[in-house]
């Protein structure tokens, strides 16, 4: 009687404990300078379609969503020491990222791209870029990818906190060209006129080694009730066509690939 009282003590205090979890708003980290997936609106409200995903998903799940905005490079240290609870701001699934952080499903894909100034020609090997100056968001795959593969090309490497710092630079004409998202390059950039003059140069960059898999949401490591969660709700935003109309809000094709 007396170890079934302690139990039944340490299954109450337990679901108590759960109880008050899961009254706690999930906090997902974001960066708001990365249009068309996050962005400030006019009115300083976050707006795009990371933005729009993630609050489609904690209805799904049925969970308070708490966004907290942060610059890219701080992202993976906040889900670290509980700042946030998730990390939904078009992040690469990659292997070397795998060693920090748990990762869900994709929930869209996109390869990499140079953008320079219209005609620059490059070549697929990438031997034009010798003496180029290329602009990278720090600490993306992006940075990882310019610091092994094109600076030995002999490209000089510019780190930035934004990559809309990163724009201006270019139209100041202190860099030749960055390496980042082609979505992001062309939705935000290249469309715009404050991309005109420029265009794609080369081919698609798409190694896995550098790119990873797809975009997914991380975790911290061993969280794998949220990465389950996170992924069953993926799955039904698909089914119920919710993912596609947001898709539709944004973009002229399928984002999530094949």
């Amino acid at each position: 009687m007396k170890m079934l009282a302690v139990f039944s003590g340490l299954t109450l205090a337990l679901s108590m404990s759960m109880a008050h979890a899961a009254d706690q708003p999930l906090k997902i980290g974001i960066e708001a300078a990365y249009p068309p997936f996050a962005s400030k609106s006019p009115n300083g409200e976050i707006t795009g379609f990371d933005y729009d995903i993630g609050n489609a998903l904690c209805a799904e799940m049925q969970v308070k969503c708490q966004w907290v905005e942060q610059e890219y490079d701080g992202l993976i240290p906040a889900l670290k020491v509980k700042k946030v609870d998730a990390i939904l701001s078009s992040m690469s699934i990659t292997e070397e990222r795998k060693k920090s952080v748990d990762f869900t499903d994709k929930y869209y894909q996109s390869p990499a791209r140079l953008a320079m100034k219209s005609g620059t020609q490059i070549g697929d090997d990438l031997s034009g870029l010798n003496g180029k100056r290329i602009g990278v968001q720090r600490s993306s795959i992006h940075d990882r990818f310019a610091t092994e593969v094109l600076a030995p090309k002999g490209a000089e490497i510019v780190r930035y906190t934004s990559q809309n710092e990163i724009y201006l630079d270019m139209n100041s004409s202190r860099l030749d060209g960055t390496v980042a998202d082609q979505i992001i390059l062309s939705e935000s950039f290249l469309k715009l006129p404050t991309g005109q003059g420029f265009s794609f140069a080369g081919p698609q960059l798409t190694d896995p080694k550098y790119f990873g898999d797809g975009i997914g949401i991380a975790l911290r490591k061993g969280d794998t009730a949220h990465v389950q969660s996170f992924n069953d709700a993926i799955k039904a935003l698909r089914a119920k066509g919710i993912y596609q109309a947001i898709n539709a809000k944004y973009f002229d094709f399928d984002v999530y690939g094949k």
